[in-house]
């Protein structure tokens, strides 16, 4: 993977020391959210976006989730400190890439949302990761 997903600096700058408008956190231990980490690094890094591992130790403390939680869905934060997880972090990426704006548009209509949720715990469901299994396990 890029050097945008080795280090999470302290001032959310990304690989190369450059302030980061904001950065996707995804699982690492979960072989589909590291490809699809890996396939978005390089489009969001042209866009001044920065991808690190939920699993960074400071990534709990700097959303303030407890780590079990926290693993549970893709996270997404903005510059200003705001964030989101799981579909909403889903439609706050493609906010930032002109190609999935239909995504964006689609989430503005009545009970979209609620199906986009529910398709995003489907295939969360179908992870076969530490997280997934601590869930089932009633671990988390």
């Amino acid at each position: 993977m890029g050097e945008n997903m080795i280090s999470l600096a302290s001032e959310y700058t990304d690989g190369k020391g450059r302030h980061a408008k904001g950065w996707l956190f995804f699982d690492a231990e979960c072989g589909f959210c590291t490809r699809l980490a890996r396939w978005l690094e390089p489009i969001l890094a042209r866009r001044g976006f920065a991808v690190a591992p939920l699993q960074d130790p400071r990534v709990a403390a700097l959303l303030g989730i407890p780590r079990q939680e926290l693993l549970r869905e893709l996270r997404f934060l903005h510059s200003d400190g705001r964030h989101c997880g799981g579909a909403n972090a889903v439609t706050a990426v493609a906010r930032e890439i002109w190609w999935a704006s239909p995504l964006v548009w689609l989430a503005t209509f009545p009970g979209v949302m609620p199906l986009l949720h529910a398709g995003y715990r489907w295939v969360a469901s179908q992870r076969s990761c530490a997280a997934v299994t601590a869930e089932c396990n009633g671990h988390t």
